[in-house]
């Protein structure tokens, strides 16, 4: 019978990887929050409403992308293909449009259907922060300054770049999709079918088109500073001085880009040259717009999704391994002692293994096979003394210990 094996562009986390992934998440939680973000859990499927609604109904992720499919209640469900649409729905469904700022962090699963490559699959994991409220662009610096410290404390900082730029207020965004369409609709003939889908429903998506001859086109086209309004300026301005308080390096790129009209201002990317295409590991922007297409009032937020499986890729080295405390009893009577001292080591925080066959030397094998640091060893004679034999496995150093030491000696 053929093995069975994970699902196409899925992936198992064992040992190393799972260390990687873990110490992403955790570093990422443990730093939001000294920034204030609580965490929330939202699920990972929603109602299609909620991303049709939000990702465009004509985008890649909701025509392509998405796994969407009808319950057995004839309902229309979608797996999360990203996590701010989930965060904002349960903002207004829960009634906290009125206790505002939220400051909130996310990690998990999402789901796209798309090929998959190297720090890309079909489930992939994200870490995130939405702050829902403050329409100043110190909240935007505050995000990104809390996402550079996550790639600080990760020691990935190094190898990456913020880039930013500014998408403006609606009113310099109009001027620049009049000022892109009349540029595009001239270099017609050399666009891609996809750039030309776009040029009259969303002309700023061309210019952040994959295709090389759109690319060349792209490279002339003009940039929204030309179309910014004086207070969009001032906010950008703003944004970028307050960037250099918080000490986080940025360079400026016009061409990134959101494809919806909810998002406006800050757009930017953490990205790197390590990860060969798959470059951007950290990105989100200002979307004011995000809140009212569920339902809710006119909220401004700014937010940043990043790929758990790429930054674990950026890492240079992996957590170790937990080492673990190896209790050996030699006989049967000494098992029952044996399980005492495992649990009286695992209240006091200890890791610790028992031996579940063999003798003492296979079992010492076992010890050391799996990097144990210590082994407690437990004979008759040492049952009536009340004491094991606390061995330390990286120095070879063994000592009689009395049972009520033990946790404090290994700790």
């Amino acid at each position: 019978m053929t093995a069975l094996q994970p699902a196409r562009g899925t992936h198992d986390f064992i040992g190393e990887e799972q260390r990687r992934f873990h110490r992403v998440t955790e570093v990422a939680r443990r730093v939001a929050a000294t920034y204030g973000f609580d965490e929330w859990m939202t699920p990972i499927f929603e109602d299609t409403g909620v991303f049709a609604r939000t990702l465009g109904e004509t985008s890649d992720v909701v025509t392509k992308e998405m796994y969407t499919f009808d319950d057995r209640g004839g309902e229309s469900i979608t797996l999360r293909p990203e996590g701010t649409a989930g965060v904002c729905r349960a903002l207004v469904s829960n009634g906290m449009t009125q206790s505002l700022p939220q400051k909130v962090f996310y990690a998990g699963p999402m789901f796209r259907y798309e090929r998959p490559q190297k720090g890309r699959f079909r489930q992939f994991h994200q870490i995130g922060t939405e702050l829902i409220g403050p329409a100043e662009p110190l909240a935007d610096a505050e995000v990104i300054a809390c996402g550079w410290d996550i790639l600080k404390a990760l020691g990935v900082a190094d190898n990456t770049v913020l880039e930013l730029n500014t998408l403006g207020d609606r009113e310099s965004r109009d001027a620049y999709r009049d000022a892109l369409v009349g540029y595009f609709a001239a270099h017609r003939a050399g666009l891609s079918e996809d750039s030309l889908n776009r040029l009259e429903r969303n002309p700023m998506r061309i210019l952040d088109s994959k295709d090389d001859a759109d690319r060349r086109i792209v490279a002339g086209a003009p940039t929204i500073a030309a179309y910014l309004t004086e207070p969009a300026s001032a906010f950008y301005k703003k944004l970028q001085d307050q960037l250099v308080r918080f000490r986080v390096p940025f360079t400026e790129n016009p061409r990134i880009v959101r494809g919806l009209d909810y998002y406006g201002h800050t757009a930017f990317e953490f990205v790197t040259t390590k990860l060969g295409s798959q470059g951007t590991v950290m990105a989100g922007g200002r979307y004011d717009g995000l809140v009212a297409e569920m339902g809710g009032p006119v909220t401004p937020a700014v937010g940043w999704a990043a790929g758990i499986e790429r930054l674990s890729m950026l890492m240079e080295a992996a957590p170790s391994a937990p080492s673990s405390v190896a209790v050996i009893p030699v006989g049967d009577a000494a098992e029952a002692v044996a399980i005492d001292i495992l649990q009286a080591l695992r209240s006091n925080g200890i890791r610790a293994e028992i031996a579940y066959r063999g003798n003492l030397k296979r079992r010492m094998e076992r010890a050391n096979k799996t990097g144990a640091r210590a082994a407690v060893i437990l004979g008759d004679d040492d049952i009536a003394a009340g004491v094991a034999q606390v061995k330390d496995l990286t120095s070879g150093t063994q000592d009689a210990v009395p049972f009520s030491h033990i946790p404090s000696r290994l700790r």
